[in-house]
């Protein structure tokens, strides 16, 4: 079971695989074994409703990324099947590391409890979909983390209310959030984090922060907040064809931002009023005492 007073670093693999289930075998033992995170995390949708939705059938907004003539076909091709899912849990519980999911419609949400995860992702762009809030906190046991990008003051109390209603928010995360890729730095607004924590500290589980920005120097300031879920995209290779590629950690520096999250939460305690023994001994050497009369 995952700790909510540690630092928890989620690798969010998303649709960086590009489609390519193999590929998202070997992120996931990229981000086990060399960027020591504790989560990968992938998106579900359904393609029944995908193909429904006739807004699909226009070209992606961005053509360059597109992996399909239209957008349907686009996230066809990014889309593994709940088998596949289940496959990569599988292979993540079996190396040690923690699978979740985010989850962008009612069918995913079904499929996906089924798997049982510890915890199950809305992502900004669903957080006011209430059937899919109302389905999890009824159907589903695990922890619900939710972001809040794009989603004013009021919308975030709406969702509050109804988890307060459901009697589910001690299982509720919520990360503070700016939906772009990447993220201009005085867009990031880390001081939300200390916002919800003055808010809904004590009544929900957790608080998290789900960077788009680049590098790692913004996630030791959420560090340092007091947040306990830190959720970064992560990628092989930036330059390869995805909209998310760019705002994306290579292995290397979700290394170091795991690396470092745990050097700064270690750091942040008060001195004890006994002088520490690294001190003492460093006292012998160097301390000048001469006291007035």
């Amino acid at each position: 079971m995952i700790k909510s007073n540690n630092i928890n670093l989620v690798a969010e693999i998303g649709c960086n695989h590009m489609g390519n289930f193999d590929l998202a075998i070997k992120m996931i033992e990229k981000a086990k074994f060399f960027c020591n995170a504790d989560v990968v995390k992938f998106q579900k949708r359904s393609i029944n409703l995908i193909s429904k939705d006739l807004k699909n059938k226009e070209p992606h907004p961005n053509p360059i990324n597109s992996f399909g003539e239209n957008y349907e076909e686009h996230r066809k091709f990014l889309e593994f099947d709940i088998d596949q899912h289940r496959e990569l849990k599988k292979f993540s519980e079996s190396i040690g590391i923690k699978y979740s999911t985010s989850v962008w419609d009612i069918e995913s949400a079904e499929e996906v409890v089924s798997l049982k995860p510890e915890f199950i992702k809305i992502p900004s762009a669903m957080n006011l979909d209430f059937y899919i809030l109302r389905f999890l906190c009824e159907n589903y046991n695990g922890l619900i983390h939710l972001s809040l990008g794009m989603t004013t003051i009021d919308e975030e109390n709406e969702i509050i209310n109804f988890f307060r209603k459901k009697n589910r928010m001690k299982d509720l995360v919520l990360y503070s959030c700016t939906s772009g890729y990447p993220v201009k730095f005085n867009e990031v607004y880390l001081n939300e984090i200390i916002r919800l924590k003055e808010n809904y500290d004590g009544e929900i589980n957790s608080i998290g922060f789900s960077g788009h920005h680049l590098g790692i120097a913004i996630d030791m300031g959420a560090v340092v907040f007091g947040i306990n879920w830190l959720e970064r995209h992560f990628t092989l290779d930036r330059t390869w064809k995805g909209t998310d590629q760019v705002a994306s950690l290579e292995p290397e520096g979700l290394r170091k931002l795991k690396r470092d999250s745990i050097n700064i939460k270690n750091s942040l305690n008060y001195k004890p009023i006994s002088m520490i023994k690294t001190e003492k001994e460093t006292r012998q050497k160097l301390k000048k005492i001469n006291l007035i009369d």
